[in-house]
């Protein structure tokens, strides 16, 4: 019945419009009209798959829309007429398009459906004019050049894939595969997903792109691959159809349990309420978010019962967001026209078409057809009232910013059962929330917090780490094979079990770490060894073997390079970090090294300035000795202060040998000279036993050695700018050792470049044999290799933490190096070698000589004989020395006046002693002469009439008269007979 009304109702309409000459007929379903008024009629083309439960669901919502809108505007002037194509295949979209452009002159086109059919269609628009509005395109990429007259009422995937960056930061994922559908669609979607995770420092470790023909083999083929590997998040991008075979498949293979989290795309999620989503329970997805209203309500409660009476003999796709955006779409181009002025004849006009573009060329027969394409004005005019349109639809605020829909929040929700539950919003500003709100300012967050509480797979609401053990068996641990340094890593056959025995510091720190990390390791030790058992390569090409699965990851005294890190991942180190310069301490063969802190011209200069000071004392003393009788200095005595006297003062400061003032003023600059030299002597001597010790002056021609299958080669090649032919290769500390002895001139080496705990242990076998100096070149010491973006990284990077940092790490030290091993290295053996007797061997010589010399000259016969006549020629100089002064002082004396009665006194009693002890020298003298005996009486009287000096210059009451007769008793019998 309602048919029939209908077609009564299109019959009359046709014959007014015949009558009052309408442009167009429009149909019964697109809006009700009064045949009392004439309505200016603007028509617009849809191209839709109508025989897909998609394309009827955009049918009934784009009918519904001009219908809904005209029946609230009714009294707008223009009409928005529709002429709805049904295409199926690419060829058919740019077909429909082609004829609707040619015979309906429509001046828009709505739709297709995907962005496979856009590419002609959006060319068609360019050359006609005429905007192409898609309302399920969600990228801007689908022609090789952009066209101006191409608008997407959707928003555009960039904040798509943004929002899942932040989900997956959020729960710190790391690591990421997708499965997408192999086509234009899938890839440009992968291709910003890409770029969206560097931004935030995630991997998408594996992509892996499916047919949208594939067979379910095919599709668990690929499922049971991807369970071979650590990765545990996987996100799905594909249309519905695909989607839903993808997770069937994967709850059989067992992919949906505990330990698995999986996300969707909108492509997934905007079409869960059409299909049975029990396969996907615990999935967390996003999707654009709607707001409520009541208009949505009602339009929904409408929409059902339409797509039941309408439409019953088809298949109708669940109303879902693309079927809003159709519907918002129809009433934002009503709107546009509405404020246009309506078009006429002369607003459409001829243009030829390029027969030679990549449209007609793809059309083949239908070129002819492009030729007599008109070119519509009043497209463009639509086009730009369209987008400054805005208003409020059924889908939230619609405005198009660069011709595309406004950026919208997102819904995260989780699938639960057969329906789903929002957890929590993402928007550009705010970024993850649990509510939408615009109040206070925008704070961009990541944190899962934020969220409500999700089901993941399994049943458990314990957010997936991201990774698992793969379950195909153990992982597959590489240790280098060690000749030496065997401390680090040992690999040993066990004759009675044929199995090799892993043992060393690298091996007990990785043990020790295992037990720190939060889960059970499956493991076996595979040795990097060769047919011969020994090792089979450098180190690097040991961790090329991550590279090509040989290993699962690598253990051993593996050091951390920048160069390394290109291709693997290295743990937190577990050892001091650096390469140094070890040389063999200088050896001092010198006996008389105690000679050579002054050099030879200092020593002479010290020498004569003892010479040059004991003179000029003498000089002084002497002086004092002719004006005061009081000299402490017997005659026969004050040769030696030539050389003995500088020298004395400075062994005995305590004793009084000089008198004269000028005399002390002598000594005492001697004295602050003397002890400077004496400082800078004991100091540089030091210097000699300690600091020297360090200066190694390098050369380009020493021999370097270095530890076999070390990078260090490389270093010292590249870095260092070393001769090749000058390095030399060394497996262990004896081999070091033998070398560094013999020297780089027979056959040895120099010095060695290693790092510093191989060092160490060097220094720590043979003490202070070694040193070392010079800048250490930064490395980053020894740590595990893994594969790129592994999970493990970080697992045992903290193990490593807390097992260096705590007390297990010496004990790990002492079990593999000994005790006595410096457990960093500011604590590296650094003390000077100790002195030997050998180094002081000249002083003792010295000593020994004197001390031989003393008791030959006191206890032996030819000693005292040699050491009488040498004491006697000191006394005749000594002697004749006095009596030149006594002489020169009597001609002085007989020149000069008297001068009172107390001179003339004096002057007598000098005279009245002068026979008495001139005859005394002269008795002394004369004995000297006869005999070498009576020399012993001699010095007997000597030593009295010292002693007889002392006693006088010691009494208080004595007159200066009587200490000048006892200085003139004292003198030699020449003095006496010159005056």
């Amino acid at each position: 019945m309602l048919n029939i009304k209908s077609l009564l109702l299109f019959s009359l309409y046709a014959l007014l419009s015949l009558m009052f000459g309408v442009n167009s007929i429009p149909d019964s379903n697109e809006f009700p009209f009064s045949a009392k008024t004439t309505y200016s009629f603007v028509h617009v083309g849809a191209v839709l798959d109508l025989n897909s439960p998609m394309g009827t669901m955009l049918d009934l919502c784009l009918s519904m829309a001009v219908s809904d809108f005209y029946s609230i505007h009714s009294d707008y002037k223009t009409r928005l007429f529709l002429h709805t194509k049904n295409a199926e295949e690419e060829l058919d979209v740019a077909s429909a398009v082609l004829e609707m452009l040619k015979n309906q002159e429509v001046h828009g086109v709505l739709g297709p459906e995907w962005s496979k059919e856009a590419t002609f269609v959006v060319e068609l628009g360019a050359k006609a004019h005429v905007p192409i509005i898609s309302f399920t395109a969600k990228n801007r990429a689908f022609s090789h050049s952009p066209s101006p007259y191409f608008v997407r009422t959707t928003p555009d995937d960039l904040n798509q894939v943004k929002s899942l960056a932040a989900i997956c930061q959020g729960f710190e994922w790391h690591e990421v595969f997708i499965l997408y559908e192999d086509t234009e669609y899938g890839n440009l979607f992968v291709s910003k997903l890409n770029k969206a995770f560097q931004e935030v420092d995630i991997q998408l470790s594996y992509m892996s792109a499916i047919s949208t023909s594939a067979e379910d083999f095919d599709i668990t083929k690929e499922l049971n691959k991807l369970m071979t590997k650590q990765t545990r998040i996987f996100l799905v991008h594909m249309n519905i159809l695909l989607g839903n075979r993808l997770f069937v498949l994967a709850r059989k293979a067992g992919m949906m349990s505990e330990g698995y989290a999986w996300l969707i795309t909108d492509g997934l999620s905007n079409f869960l309420n059409s299909e049975d989503s029990s396969s996907m329970e615990g999935v967390l997805g996003i999707r654009p978010h709607v707001p409520k209203s009541k208009n949505l309500d009602n339009f929904r409660a409408k929409w059902k019962r339409k797509a039941l009476l309408m439409k019953p003999e088809s298949t109708v796709m669940e109303l879902n967001v693309y079927g809003l955006w159709a519907y918002d779409t129809v009433w934002a181009l009503a709107l546009a026209i509405e404020k246009l002025p309506p078009p006429d004849s002369d607003m459409l006009k001829t243009s030829q078409v390029d027969n030679k573009s990549d449209i007609s060329t793809s059309l083949g027969d239908n070129r002819s057809d492009i030729s007599s394409l008109k070119v519509s004005q009043f497209g463009r005019t639509i086009l730009t009232e369209l987008l400054h349109t805005k208003f409020t639809g059924l889908s939230g605020e619609f405005q198009l910013v660069d011709g595309q829909l406004q950026p919208s929040a997102f819904e995260i929700f989780n699938v639960i059962g057969s329906g789903d539950r929002v957890v929590g919003y993402w928007t550009p500003e705010r970024g993850i929330s649990n509510r939408l709100s615009s109040i206070g300012d925008p704070t961009y967050s990541t944190s899962m917090k934020e969220l409500r509480a999700i089901m993941w797979p399994g049943d458990t609401v314990v957010p997936p780490k991201g990774w698992a053990i793969p379950t195909a068996g153990k992982f597959k641990v590489g240790v280098p094979k060690k000749d030496g340094f065997t401390e680090f890593v040992n690999i040993q056959l066990d004759p009675a079990t044929n199995e090799y025995n892993f043992s060393g510091l690298s091996i007990d720190v990785f043990l020790a770490s295992l037990n720190l990390i939060p889960f059970k390791l499956d493991y076996e030790f595979v040795p990097y060894l060769n047919t011969s058992e020994h090792s089979n390569g450098s180190y690097h090409a040991m961790l090329d073997g991550i590279l090509d699965k040989t290993y699962d990851f690598v253990v051993g005294d593996v050091t951390i390079l920048a160069n390394r890190s290109t291709f693997i991942d290295f743990t937190l180190p577990y050892t001091e970090s650096g390469v140094v310069m070890v040389v063999k301490n200088r050896k001092n063969i010198d006996m008389w090294i105690f000679l050579k802190p002054l050099r030879w011209d200092l020593w002479m200069t010290i020498i004569l300035a003892c010479i040059f000071i004991g003179f000029v004392v003498r000089i002084l003393e002497d002086q004092r000795n002719n004006t005061n009788a009081d000299s402490l200095t017997p005659n026969e005595q004050q040769l030696g202060l030539f050389f003995w006297f500088p020298i004395a003062a400075l062994a005995f400061p305590e004793r009084n040998m000089v008198a004269n003032k000028w005399s002390m003023f002598v000594l005492v600059v001697w004295l602050f000279v003397a002890y400077i030299l004496m400082q800078s002597y004991t100091a540089k001597l030091s210097a000699i036993f300690t600091v020297d010790q360090l200066n190694f002056a390098f050369s380009k021609d020493y021999y370097i050695g270095y530890q076999h299958g070390s990078f260090v080669h490389d270093f010292l090649i590249n870095e260092l700018y070393l001769d090749e032919s000058k390095l030399r290769s060394y497996s262990t500390i004896e081999e070091y050792h033998d070398a560094m002895s013999r020297g780089g001139k027979k056959g040895g080496i120099d010095a060695i470049y290693a790092e510093i705990p191989y060092m160490k242990l060097l220094l720590n076998t043979y003490g202070s044999e070694y040193r070392i100096i010079g800048p250490t070149h930064k490395t980053d010491g020894f740590g595990f290799a893994f594969p790129r973006g592994s999970p493990l990284v970080s697992y045992f990077s903290r193990a490593i933490l807390n097992v260096t940092q705590g007390a297990s790490m010496n004990v790990i030290e002492q079990k593999n190096f000994g005790p006595g091993y410096p457990s960093d290295q500011d604590s590296i053996n650094q003390e000077s070698p100790s002195l030997t007797f050998y180094n002081f061997g000249g002083p003792f010589i010295i000593i020994l000589s004197a001390t031989i010399i003393a008791l030959f000259c006191s206890k032996t016969s030819i000693g005292q004989r040699f050491t009488t006549m040498v004491s006697n020629c000191g006394c005749r100089c000594s002697n004749f020395l006095n009596s030149r002064d006594k002489e020169s002082r009597g001609h002085s004396l007989s020149h000069t006046d008297g001068a009172g009665d107390a001179s003339g006194e004096e002057a007598n009693q000098f005279e009245e002693n002068s026979p008495n002890v001139s005859q005394g020298t002269g008795e002394i003298r004369e004995s000297e002469d006869t005999s070498a005996d009576i020399s012993g009486r001699s010095g007997e009287v000597l030593e009295s009439s010292r002693t007889t000096m002392n006693a006088v210059s010691a009494g208080s009451g004595a007159s200066e008269v009587q200490l000048s007769e006892l200085g003139n008793a004292q003198q030699p019998e020449s003095s006496r007979t010159i005056e």
